[in-house]
């Protein structure tokens, strides 16, 4: 008995050129967004209490922690929706 191969068929897929959904501005600003973010970041950190056993009240109360950095964390991520949602010039 002669074996049978299965039938194969071939489908041809035309490449279609990709456009990408952010252009360079988006990504700078996206860019800038986290860089801001991450700045509100590190003045929210703390450095080393010199005694780890006493309560500093004014080192983790300060303004710089409660108000400035909380501030630029928000403003980074309002720049981040910013970047997403702004569209690309069309040629």
């Amino acid at each position: 008995m002669a074996e049978k191969k299965p039938a194969t068929t071939t489908t041809t897929v035309k490449a279609t050129p990709t456009t990408s959904l952010f252009d360079k501005q988006n990504l700078w600003l996206m860019l800038l967004g986290v860089g801001i973010i991450a700045l509100g970041m590190l003045l929210m950190v703390g450095g080393r209490s010199a005694d780890p056993n006493t309560f500093n009240y004014d080192e983790v109360y300060s303004t710089r922690r409660i108000t400035i950095a909380p501030i630029l964390i928000i403003i980074g991520l309002g720049i981040e929706i910013y970047a997403i949602f702004k569209k690309p010039k069309t040629k």
